[in-house]
């Protein structure tokens, strides 16, 4: 729930007209009349000095009196206010963190380098001046932490030799995880009267004591798909042979004669290099 309460003030142009008349009169008068009492009219006309406040588009000051929350000044413009208020000031612009590089485990246990990009401002001012002691360090601190958090939750990636079937992983699904880290953040940072306009994992990447194995198992991963696929197809494309001709009857083959068609046949279609043709001059058996 928020506590923040709107404040109002007068406006800063007919406080800024008294003090220059009061300021001005009492010094011409001094001059022409000598007399000293006008000197404390002058003092007076200082003492209106603190209590003018310019709050720039997009800002906000938060006024306080001797401890005590007097509101907050969200529209901009010149105003004045108590003498004796204190002014903070507090941007409610939205602002950019590029987060550290942090090195955090993910859910296999495997070090990760993850880092994270924070669009925030601020939503309510009494929480980000009361509620937490510095609400911008308080930010960095908690986006750290719901970063470690995320990683923790998801694997890096697929690997089918260790069991591991996710369906959301932190580096193929970054449209989920984007919105776990958000709302993960937004709940971190309510109690800052923090808004979370957007959050994304800017950088992603394996240590770099475990980056070199692992690429090497994701390019046997790749190898291992691939010739999956080629022998796959190298079968289909062996039945489809032996079917044709003994459907158009253009060779009677024995099974001896189709093995040896089947294993030249595989030896062409699956390896990963050109085949050199021999001719036979002879007859098949020689």
């Amino acid at each position: 729930m928020s506590n923040e309460k709107t404040s109002t003030p007068s406006s800063g142009y007919i406080m800024l007209f008294v003090f220059l008349l009061l300021f001005l009169g009492s010094i011409a008068a001094i001059f022409i009349t000598r007399s000293p009492w006008f000197g404390a009219v002058t003092f007076f006309s200082l003492f209106l000095l603190p209590g003018f406040v310019l709050v720039n588009p997009n800002g906000s000051r938060v006024l306080l009196l001797f401890g005590k929350y007097i509101g907050t000044i969200r529209k901009n413009g010149l105003f004045w206010v108590n003498p004796f208020y204190t002014k903070q000031k507090i941007s409610l612009r939205a602002r950019n963190f590029d987060s550290e590089r942090l090195k955090v485990n993910d859910k296999l246990g495997n070090p990760i380098i993850i880092s994270t990009i924070l669009v925030w401002r601020v939503h309510d001012t009494h929480k980000a001046a009361f509620d937490v002691d510095n609400y911008e360090n308080f930010v960095r601190i908690q986006t750290d932490a719901a970063v470690r958090e995320l990683a923790s939750k998801y694997p890096y990636d697929n690997f089918a030799d260790e069991g591991v079937d996710e369906d959301i992983t932190l580096r193929s699904s970054m449209s989920e995880v984007n919105e776990a880290l958000e709302k993960e953040l937004e709940e971190r940072l309510l109690i800052a009267g923090i808004e979370v306009l957007e959050s994304r994992i800017g950088y992603l990447a394996y240590a770099n004591e475990i980056a070199s194995a692992m690429l090497k198992r994701q390019q046997a991963t790749a190898i291992v798909a691939a010739r999956h696929k080629i022998v796959e197809g190298a079968v289909s494309m062996v039945e489809m042979a032996l079917a044709e001709l003994s459907r158009k009857e253009i060779i009677q083959l024995d099974e001896e004669r189709k093995a040896a068609m089947v294993s030249n046949l595989m030896v062409i279609l699956c390896s990963d290099k050109d085949a050199a043709p021999v001719v036979n001059a002879g007859t098949l058996h020689t």
